[in-house]
C-alpha cells in the first residue's frame, strides 16, 4: 500500500505541477486510527500528504457533485462507478474529471476491528500484507484481514476502476470472492408479514441524523424530500412512521443507481445494516433488466426510462 501511496502522490503533483488539474481528490490520514479522511491537495506540496490505506471509505464521488473546476480523483472500484453515474445523470462531464483509476484490495470495517478489543483504546493499526498490526497502551495484536473487512467489499463485483485516464498500481481480481445476491436472499425466503419484521428490526436503531444521505454520492438534490413541506413526505421524528418513511423513499429514489459502496453502513453511528433493503431492490434490477449502475457511460438506468416493452411481472391484466 506504501507503494500505491507514493505512486497517487507522484500523479498528483504531476498533474498540478503541469496544470492539467485545478485539484487532486483523495484521501489523508485521519485525526484517529483507522479513519482516513478526504482530502483536496491544491499545490504540489499539499499532494504528500495524500495516502492509500485500507481505510480508504469514504465515497470520494460525493465530493465531486457541484465542483466547477477541474478535478483528479483517486478512484477504485465503487468510487469509479458512481463517478460513471454522476456523469449520466449530468452532474459532472468527463472532460472535468481525471480519474487516478486503483484497484481496491478490499476495505477494512473499523467497527469491527474494534469490536475485538472491547473496552480497549487502539491507539495506532499498521497494514502487514493480510494481516492488521493493531497497538494500544498495554497491547499489540495481530488481526486478519480477512476477519475484518467492510460486508459491501466481500460482495463486491467490481474491484478495479471501471473508467479512468491513469490506472496506479496493478489490476487485480474483479470480485471480493462473495455472491452479492446472498445480501438480498434472506428477503425471498420471507412471508410478506416476516419481512416487514426483519424491516422494522433493520431500522429500529435509526436516529435520524441523515449520515447515510449525506454520504452518498446519489442523494444530491437541492432539497430532500424529508425537507418539503408541500406536500410533507414524512415527519422529522424518530417515530416508526417518519423512520420507514425515510429509508423506503430513500431506497427506491436509489434503485437501479446504486453501486453498493457501503458508505451509508460506514457512516451509520448506530450500525443499521441499510444495505439488507437496497440489496434486494439491486438484486431485481439485474433480474428484470439486466443492468448494473455505473459500468457504462453510453447506458441510462432502467428506472429513468420508460418503454412498452418493460416487464411487468406485477401486472393483474
Amino acid at each position: 500500500m506504501q507503494e500505491l501511496t507514493q505512486q497517487i502522490r507522484s500523479a498528483a503533483k504531476r498533474l498540478l505541477q503541469e496544470e492539467r488539474v485545478d485539484c487532486v481528490l483523495g484521501y489523508r490520514e485521519g485525526t484517529v486510527p483507522m479513519r482516513e479522511r478526504p482530502f483536496f491537495a491544491y499545490t504540489p506540496e499539499e499532494a504528500d500528504q495524500l495516502v492509500w490505506t485500507r481505510f480508504c471509505v469514504n465515497n470520494l464521488a460525493n465530493f465531486l457533485i457541484g465542483r466547477q473546476d477541474r478535478v483528479a480523483v483517486v478512484a477504485q472500484g465503487c468510487v469509479s462507478r458512481n463517478i460513471v453515474g454522476l456523469i449520466q445523470e449530468k452532474q459532472l462531464s468527463r472532460e472535468q474529471v481525471y480519474v487516478l483509476g486503483l484497484h481496491s484490495p478490499g476495505m477494512v470495517d473499523s467497527a469491527k476491528v474494534q469490536a475485538q478489543f472491547p473496552n480497549r483504546v487502539i491507539h495506532s493499526v499498521e497494514e502487514d500484507g493480510e494481516e492488521l498490526l493493531v497497538n494500544g497502551a498495554d497491547f499489540q495484536e495481530r488481526v486478519k484481514v480477512r476477519d475484518v473487512k467492510r460486508d459491501n467489499c466481500y460482495t463486491c463485483t467490481h474491484r478495479n476502476a471501471v473508467i479512468y485516464d491513469e490506472f496506479l498500481g496493478e489490476q487485480g481480481e474483479e470480485t471480493g470472492g462473495g455472491n452479492i445476491d446472498n445480501v438480498a436472499a434472506p428477503w425471498e425466503n420471507l412471508s410478506l408479514e416476516e419481512r416487514w419484521q426483519r424491516f422494522e428490526e433493520t431500522f429500529k436503531d435509526c436516529i435520524r441524523c441523515y449520515a447515510c444521505r449525506d454520504v452518498c454520492p446519489l442523494c444530491y438534490c437541492n432539497q430532500c424530500f424529508v425537507d418539503e413541506n408541500q406536500p410533507q413526505w414524512c415527519g422529522k421524528t424518530v417515530e416508526e412512521t417518519d423512520v420507514h418513511t425515510f429509508h423506503i423513499l430513500r431506497a427506491f429514489h436509489c434503485a437501479g443507481r446504486c453501486t453498493d459502496c457501503g458508505a451509508c453502513e460506514s457512516a451509520c453511528p448506530v450500525g443499521i445494516k441499510m444495505r439488507r433493503l437496497t440489496s434486494k431492490l439491486e438484486k431485481d434490477i439485474r433480474e428484470l433488466y439486466g443492468y448494473s449502475p455505473g459500468l457504462d457511460l453510453e447506458s441510462t438506468p432502467p428506472l429513468s426510462v420508460y418503454s412498452p416493452e418493460d416487464p411487468e411481472p406485477f401486472s393483474t391484466g
